[in-house]
């Protein structure tokens, strides 16, 4: 949920117009405390390391998706490429945390 609140917040950061319009800004910082509230109750079960790469990782991913099919930015093959090592890093990171435990 931390991703989600996250791309939301992230989201609206965009449609806030650099703080020009209330409401979307209002949410940008509901979304982003809600957002930073649900990573810090995640890092009681996850490596930081772990918990961060996910968060950052993923909402890169997912922002990106939203900036493409929403925002109509730009798409190119080498975009597609880089967001899909953006995941393998990810899962390698998730699939690491096991090795120890």
């Amino acid at each position: 949920m931390a991703i989600i609140f996250e791309v939301s917040g992230t989201t609206f950061m965009k449609l806030s117009e650099s703080f020009t319009k209330t409401l979307p800004s209002i949410l940008m910082v509901v979304f982003y405390v809600l957002s930073f509230g649900l990573l810090t109750l995640a890092l009681k079960k996850i490596d930081v390391s772990i918990a961060y790469a996910i968060w950052a990782g993923m909402g890169t991913v997912f922002i990106a998706t939203v900036g493409i099919l929403w925002f109509k930015e730009p798409v190119s093959v080498l975009k597609i490429i880089s967001l899909g090592l953006v995941i393998i890093g990810v899962v390698g990171l998730h699939l690491s945390s096991g090795v120890n435990n």
